[in-house]
């Protein structure tokens, strides 16, 4: 089964070296599970001919904001719609959770009570799972239909569902700790209160649960493969 990574943003190039960016992130999580991965560089304007280009879609993490001003975003919701609406199942992450609920017809703002930084604990219906986050931006209302599936006391739609086909989650299940202590050394001193970055290196070390998300992704992208898409990796 083949997944279309549309990369919507980069990590920051001082890590990629060692720590890859965000599509190798995306195919280590998912290793194991039987899929092939392509990626469109969206932010960079490579955007796949069709949806029919995969099998399955998903949309990484980015800087941006889903609601800025950047010459990819419109296509983007259109592509999401659109891959939707042809019965292809899309998953999105962070950004990419954000962006789905915006073309669905959601919003998204800056949130009120500022950023999530590092392992956080979210309630998935009777289980509690721990995931690195890395977000100020969140889902403040769902598009009408959408199905909050998980949530803490700081996020109140941290996971969300579009019937058969849309899955998307606030979280990075996708990063692990290491990541999260080069984005604080990178991209959060001056930009994040040092109060929570200290607190996130504070939480590293515990356990995650990326394993049982990645598990949840791919058998939504395999129960809702296309028909010539086969059972490989079931």
């Amino acid at each position: 089964m083949k997944i279309g990574i549309l990369q919507t943003g980069q990590a920051p190039e001082v890590l990629r070296a060692s720590l890859g960016d965000y599509p190798a992130m995306f195919a280590h999580l998912l290793a194991g599970h039987g899929f092939e991965f392509q990626t469109w560089h969206v932010e960079g304007m490579e955007f796949p001919r069709n949806v029919e280009e995969a099998d399955g879609w998903l949309i990484t993490g980015s800087r941006h904001g889903v609601y800025e001003d950047h010459a990819f975003i419109p296509p983007l919701e259109q592509f999401i719609r659109a891959a939707l609406g042809a019965g292809r199942p899309v998953v999105g992450i962070c950004f990419g959770h954000q962006i789905m609920a915006q073309a669905l017809g959601g919003k998204v703002a800056k949130f009120a009570g500022g950023w999530a930084v590092g392992a956080q604990r979210y309630q998935f219906g009777d289980t509690e799972l721990a995931l690195n986050a890395w977000h100020q931006d969140q889902v403040i209302i769902p598009p009408e239909g959408a199905q909050t599936l998980a949530a803490n006391d700081f996020c109140a739609h941290a996971a969300l569902a579009y019937g058969a086909h849309g899955f998307s989650v606030q979280a990075h299940p996708e990063f692990k700790d290491s990541f999260i202590q080069g984005l604080i050394e990178t991209r959060g001193r001056g930009v994040v209160p040092d109060m929570l970055l200290d607190s996130a290196l504070a939480r590293q070390g515990g356990p995650r649960d990326n394993d049982k998300i990645a598990a949840r992704i791919a058998a939504h992208f395999k129960q809702h493969a296309p028909a010539h898409a086969g059972s490989e990796g079931q």
